[in-house]
């Protein structure tokens, strides 16, 4: 095989990774099927650690269950900043 060729084989670009969706469905029926209960556990560790212990497990356990947004970089004309050019026109004119 030559240097930088690709021989097929592999996924497909932008198709899903299936151990990471099992995953993220695993979680997601695991959160729904308990959420009274992780109220419940929510409660107790805010009462032990705090607060901020308490939203930190919760922010992590939802993001398994709800996909991150990628950030995106929206820019001008080669790279450059864009331009927002604003005119107000009265109504008297």
């Amino acid at each position: 095989m030559a240097k930088g060729v690709k021989t097929g084989g592999g996924s497909r670009k932008g198709s899903p990774n299936k151990a990471t969706a099992a995953a993220r469905e695993a979680i997601a029926a695991f959160v729904d099927g308990n959420s009274s209960r992780l109220q419940g556990w929510l409660d107790e560790i805010h009462a032990e650690k705090g607060a901020e212990s308490a939203f930190n497990c919760f922010s992590g356990l939802l993001e398994y269950h709800v996909p991150k947004l990628a950030r995106t970089e929206v820019t001008g004309e080669g790279g450059k900043p864009q331009e927002i050019v604003v005119r107000w026109q009265s109504s008297d004119d």
